[in-house]
């Protein structure tokens, strides 16, 4: 497995200081980029926390996941959350260490009293004595929250005094990818009281002990949701339940909980939910099995395939700001291109880290993780094979059909309705629900003319 090591620096360790004005949450932040370029220490937000409690447990919650495993949990795992300002809220959001969970925290502006949040991406320090000093919050006594260093200690600071060396896979970084492109494949499935809620996340697993079992499903009924063996219409995939333990840091604070999922088509699937909180939310997304990271599911190959969506990705880049929301017909007005255009722009952008999914709002934010994500294109292992055989000459296009020539095996693919299927064993196996294989991809570069590496096949 391709992985890097990331320094993350910061001026200081993130504390919770008490004095006679108050209590201060300070969040260091480590370097990232911003309207005003890639700064050391930007500084994003000075305010107050409307909901104190809640928010320290909401950010507790996103820590628990960067330093999970859920799958193999004797390997540790750390990275600290990354925070993206977008004008009107904070997003925490991180990733667990095996790569099935994605966790996200959204402050609204109704969860933030204070100056206008500023702009830009960074990893945000979360250590362990600044855990337990969370832990310990029990009362909505006023909270001054700053995210970035003080104004004074900008012009002072001679370097960094705090670093962090952490592992950072190709795989993780291709997770972040595939999370926001199959959260965009989401609808609202469910939505339950706070009551109902508590109730239903309460009765589940807390231990992978029943992860054998595989995908699970639940169902709408009544208020609440009740398990089913199978996937029945409008039923949704709760694939490891045990995933969502986290959840109960905030649960007693919870005015809702929204389900949202794919149309069930008898195979395990993605699921994401979502605890609505007095000014946040907090959402977990989990890939189809505790075992199976997002990194290997390939919805964004099609788009890193395709000349047109990198060119497209450049011209719609420059486009964006920051946004909290981002207007596919809007964009689609200012670039020039069609929406579908620019849809595949911004998944082609989600493998760089620089757009992410909102399901509350249904609409794509613009964030820029602070790594260099594009080694997640550059090491995918689909798209390097596919490359590789279309640079050699290994496919031989037939009108609909094309047969693929890979070590001692041909393939052969079709094209029908717009998909390609294959004769190799990892479409027998997933049947497209997996992104596309490598011969089907070698295949749509061909088609497209797109220019490729050669190699060896």
């Amino acid at each position: 497995m391709t992985r890097s090591v990331q320094a993350l620096a910061y001026s200081r360790p993130s504390a919770l200081d008490s004095s006679q004005a108050g209590q201060l949450l300070g969040l260091e932040t480590s370097g990232g980029l911003t309207p005003r370029g890639v700064e050391s220490h930007p500084r994003f937000f000075s305010g107050f926390l409307t909901s104190p409690r809640i928010a320290a447990r909401g950010l507790l919650a996103v820590a628990d996941v960067a330093s999970a495993r859920y799958y193999r949990t004797a390997l540790p795992s750390s990275l600290d959350p990354v925070v993206t300002g977008n004008g009107d809220r904070l997003r925490f959001e991180s990733f667990s260490g095996c790569c099935g969970v994605y966790a996200r925290l959204d402050v609204l502006q109704e969860g933030l009293d204070g100056a206008r949040t500023d702009h830009g991406t960074t990893n945000v320090d979360v250590n362990n004595p600044l855990r337990e000093a969370l832990s310990r919050i029990a009362g909505d006594d006023p909270l001054h929250l700053r995210v970035g260093p003080e104004e004074l200690a900008v012009t002072t600071l001679n370097g960094p005094v705090v670093e962090k060396k952490v592992p950072l896979p190709d795989r993780w970084l291709r997770g972040f990818a595939e999370a926001q492109v199959v959260s965009a494949g989401f609808d609202l499935r469910a939505e339950l009281s706070a009551a109902e809620a508590v109730r239903f996340l309460r009765s589940l697993p807390r231990s992978s002990g029943n992860a054998s079992r595989g995908a699970q499903w639940v169902i709408p009924a009544g208020k609440t949701l009740r398990p089913t063996t199978r996937p029945v219409a409008g039923a949704v995939c709760l694939p490891g339940p045990e995933r969502l333990v986290t959840l109960q840091r905030v649960l007693r604070h919870a005015t809702s909980l929204r389900v949202y999922g794919p149309v069930a088509d008898g195979a395990a699937t993605a699921s994401a939910w979502e605890v609505v909180l007095p000014g946040m939310r907090l959402t977990l997304t989990l890939s189809p099995d505790a075992s199976r990271g997002f990194s290997g599911e390939g919805g964004v190959l099609d788009a890193l395939a395709t000349d047109d969506a990198a060119a497209d990705a450049e011209l719609v880049s420059v486009l964006l700001a920051w946004e909290p929301r981002i207007d596919l017909a809007d964009l689609a007005e200012q670039s020039g291109l069609t929406v579908e255009r620019v849809r595949a722009a911004l998944t082609r952008l989600g493998t760089a880290g620089r757009v992410g999914y909102d399901l509350a709002d249904a609409s794509y934010f613009h964030r820029e993780l602070p790594y260099d994500a594009d080694r997640a294109e550059r090491h995918n292992p689909r798209l390097v094979a596919a490359r590789k055989l279309a640079g050699s000459g290994a496919v031989v296009l037939d009108g609909d059909t094309a047969a693929v020539a890979s070590g001692e095996r041909r393939y052969q693919v079709r094209e029908k309705d717009g998909m390609l299927s294959c004769t190799c064993q990892w479409w027998a196996d997933y049947r497209g629900r997996r992104g596309p294989c490598k011969h089907a991809l070698a295949v749509r570069m061909v088609r497209r003319g797109a220019p490729v590496a050669g190699g060896a096949r």
